[in-house]
């Protein structure tokens, strides 16, 4: 790939850095990103990008179209936060209690935002920008959300891009890898119903106790029997709740926890063998149970070509040696899967250090997004924009 002549000595980091701490100081949870929302449209109506509210209730998007051409691309960010109680000692803490920016959202909207204002003012290209402001990331749904509103019948793009932070890669350097690179996650919630009693009588009762233990282990036989040794999945119960006293055998018992896997046919075997074991077990014991399981995401799959391509633009960005397109894949999961899904694209990890806050894992209450990520994830984006829309 031929360099791409950009000048980003007008690349405004020092805006970028205080969008990063307002948006960080009031963070906002799945579909109440009001005021993370208010300032996206109020930065991108500020150079013109035509602006659209409202999609999946506090999304927006940004329209930007320079020349005659056809050809265009869209570019994503995720704007919420998560219910965790901040522990951090920052000029720009969060103000709110109980939420904060533990996964560095708050980041990538100041990113794109940033790579926006430089491309309406600064960049030269022949085609359409379309700047996706996503609600509702966190577990919430929000892409599929927005998806189910018209988001790419309204706005089409022929590729569309997204974009995380990674502790523990050094700050500035990326990482991608084609194919499966993000987990499908599912959740369910098991209600075991037996017989209760006095626990002097066990004999007379139907234990959902018991008959937990044995479904949480018999479960767990599912990653080991029937599913291949080169498949990677997860099923963690991760709650279990029931009884009253200690002296009563509970009527019910409520498991509840996520699976996850990198193909979508492991989920669905996940899926079916669950339910089949789950009945299977009760019965045995003479209980009944409801065992109720959502596919949440997809596996997130990278576009084999589309992955070169952002490959090369980090490349000319950072340099060679700061681009891995080894990465492993992860079994945390992203609903930007969602898109890729509807659209040829990739998924790209920019490391957000390796020390001190920078890191320190995600959705951690000690977390906060590296600042000096702000100028090269903005670079990234905006010579993304600018190869591909420049491309004949």
């Amino acid at each position: 790939m031929s360099a791409i002549k950009l000048d980003f000595s007008t690349l405004d980091t020092l805006a970028m850095r205080q969008w990063r701490h307002e948006i960080h100081a009031q963070p906002e949870t799945a579909y109440e990103e009001v005021n993370t929302a208010s300032l996206v449209k109020q930065v991108l109506s500020s150079v013109g990008i035509e602006v659209h509210e409202g999609i999946a209730t506090t999304g927006v998007v940004g329209v930007l179209k320079k020349g005659t051409s056809e050809r265009s691309i869209g570019l994503r960010a995720d704007m919420d936060a998560l219910d965790i109680h901040e522990s951090n000692d920052l000029d720009y803490c969060s103000q709110v209690p109980g939420k904060m920016h533990a996964c560095g959202h708050d980041g990538h909207t100041a990113m794109l935002l940033g790579a926006a204002v430089y491309l309406a003012k600064y960049a030269d290209f022949d085609g359409t920008a379309v700047f996706i402001f996503q609600p509702a990331e966190e577990v919430r749904g929000g892409a599929r959300e927005m998806i189910d509103q018209g988001l790419f019948e309204r706005f089409p793009v022929d590729q569309v891009y997204g974009m995380h932070n990674m502790p523990g890669i050094p700050e500035g350097n990326f990482t991608i890898t084609s194919g499966p690179m993000m987990a499908a996650f599912a959740h369910f919630e098991c209600t075991i119903r037996g017989k209760g009693g006095h626990s002097s009588t066990p004999y007379l009762n139907v234990d959902p106790i018991n008959i937990g233990t044995k479904l949480v282990s018999a479960w767990q036989q599912i990653i080991t029997q029937d599913i291949p040794a080169q498949e990677v999945a997860v099923i963690a119960t991760t709650e279990f709740h029931a009884g009253t006293a200690f002296n009563i055998t509970p009527e019910t018992a409520v498991l509840r926890g996520s699976c996850r896997s990198l193909s979508n046919e492991t989920a669905a075997l996940i899926e079916k063998r669950m339910a089949e074991i789950a009945h299977q077990v009760c019965a045995a014991e003479g209980a009944t149970c409801d065992l109720e399981y959502r596919q949440a995401y997809p596996v997130l799959v990278n576009e084999p070509e589309c992955t070169r391509f952002a490959a090369d633009v980090a490349r000319s960005v950072v340099g060679d040696e700061r681009v891995s397109t080894n990465q492993m894949p992860i079994m945390g999961s992203e609903d930007f899967a969602e898109m890729l899904l509807l659209n040829p694209g990739a998924y790209i990890f920019i490391g957000n250090g390796v020390e001190s806050r920078g890191g320190c894992m995600i959705h951690n209450p000690g977390y906060d997004f590296n600042d000096n990520n702000l100028k090269p994830g903005a670079q990234y984006w905006v010579s993304l924009a600018c190869k591909y829309l420049n491309t004949k």
